[in-house]
C-alpha cells in the first residue's frame, strides 16, 4: 500500500465507517487522479445494513487532496519549512432515495444537525438541500431523492504529517456521527418505493 497521509486519512475514515457497522457500497468507490491538474479524490458510500438496493438512505463520502496540499506535504517530506499546512477538503452528502411521493423537505432538514462531529479540531457545515425528482416516460414524477451536503477541510498538522495514526482518533467520530445520521433520516416518514432486488 503507497505509504502517503492521504492514504492513511482513507484507511482511517474506512475504518471508523466499519467500527460504526456501516455497510459500503462497493460498487460506488472510486480512486481517481486529475491527470491534468494532478488534484486525487477519493469517493465511497455507506448506508445502514439491510437496506435493499439501492439504499433508502447512505452518506456519499468525497476526500480531495488537491495539487498544492501535495506540493506542501512533499515540501515537509524533504525537510523544508511548512509555511501552510496541507489540506484534506471533505464532503459528506446524506441522501435519501427511492421515494414515491414529494417528500417535506423542511421535515428532513429538521432532524440534521448544522454541523458533523468533530475532525480533529474541524467540523462539516450543513449546506441547503436539494431535492431531485425522477420522470417517467410522460414526464409524470414517479421518484424524489433529497440531498443534503456537508462540506468542510481538514488540515493536516505537521504532527499528523509525522504519524498518520493519529488520523484514526481525528476520524474516529465520524463512523458513529454517519450513522446516527442515517438511522435518524431513516425514521422519516416517507412514502418509499420498493428497493429493485424486490422488485
Amino acid at each position: 500500500m503507497l505509504d502517503h497521509v492521504f492514504t492513511d486519512a482513507i484507511g482511517a475514515l474506512r475504518d471508523a465507517m466499519e467500527s460504526a457497522f456501516l455497510e459500503r457500497q462497493a460498487f460506488e468507490e472510486r480512486f481517481q487522479a486529475d491527470v491534468l491538474l494532478g488534484d486525487l479524490t477519493w469517493e465511497t458510500s455507506y448506508s445502514l445494513p439491510g437496506e435493499g438496493v439501492p439504499a433508502r438512505t447512505r452518506a456519499d463520502i468525497t476526500l480531495d487532496w488537491p495539487t498544492w496540499a501535495q506540493t506542501a506535504y512533499r515540501s515537509w517530506y524533504i525537510g523544508e519549512e511548512l509555511d501552510e499546512p496541507p489540506r484534506i477538503e471533505i464532503e459528506i452528502v446524506m441522501r435519501l432515495q427511492r421515494i414515491g411521493t414529494a417528500p417535506d423537505v423542511s421535515s428532513i432538514l429538521s432532524i440534521l444537525p448544522e454541523e458533523s462531529s468533530p475532525i480533529g479540531g474541524e467540523t462539516l457545515q450543513r449546506s441547503s438541500p436539494t431535492l431531485e425528482t425522477i420522470y417517467d416516460p410522460d414526464l409524470q414524477p414517479e421518484e424524489y431523492a433529497v440531498e443534503v451536503s456537508y462540506e468542510g477541510s481538514y488540515d493536516v498538522a505537521e504532527e499528523v504529517l509525522a504519524d498518520g495514526s493519529v488520523l484514526d482518533s481525528h476520524f474516529a467520530a465520524m463512523g458513529g456521527w454517519i450513522a446516527s445520521t442515517l438511522v435518524r433520516l431513516g425514521d422519516v416518514k416517507l412514502d418509499y418505493l420498493p428497493p429493485e432486488d424486490d422488485d
